[in-house]
């Protein structure tokens, strides 16, 4: 099994609840491989001049798994209340985590922008690798030409 069917199986049982992860004819909660293939090639399309674009992929109502397509750097980000689990579909690049966010705002109700991360931990991003984000860590993506990762924010228990 490769990484990629792993990981979207885990993130199926994550959306239908415990029990074996089984296709679905809904389209809402099932993505086949051909699918996203073909969304992936549809947002490059779309996106034009844009650095960013996001489209849900599968979803069960209140949780959604969704496809992101970085061309360029965003701003260093903190969910304050969501842990962030990604899968790299294509392209690659890095993922600084951890440290101290420098001028931290609140952008939007859930998200925390700020201009660079000091003593964040960087990894190399390639296709098939898996990360978890935990709530309130800073993160920013640096791209190598694209990113385009399958990923799924969960709120933290309280």
């Amino acid at each position: 099994m490769t990484m990629a069917r792993l990981f979207v199986l885990m993130l199926a049982a994550s959306l239908l609840g415990a029990g074996p992860a089984v296709a679905q004819t809904d389209a809402s909660d099932f993505a086949s491989s051909a699918e996203i293939r073909a969304k992936v090639r549809a947002m490059a399309a779309r996106m034009g001049k844009s650095s960013f674009a996001y489209e849900p992929l599968v979803s069960d109502g209140g949780r959604v798994a969704a496809l992101e397509y970085w061309k360029a750097p965003g701003k260093p980000a903190v969910h304050p209340d969501e842990a962030e689990y990604a899968l790299v579909i294509e392209g690659s690049g890095m993922l600084v985590s951890g440290g101290t966010m420098a001028d931290a705002k609140e952008t939007r109700p859930g998200l925390v922008e700020g201009s660079r991360i000091d003593g964040g931990v960087t990894r190399r991003l390639a296709p098939g690798d898996v990360f978890l984000v935990p709530a309130g860590v800073p993160h920013w993506f640096g791209i190598d030409g694209k990113l385009v990762l399958l990923g799924m924010k969960l709120p933290t228990s309280r």
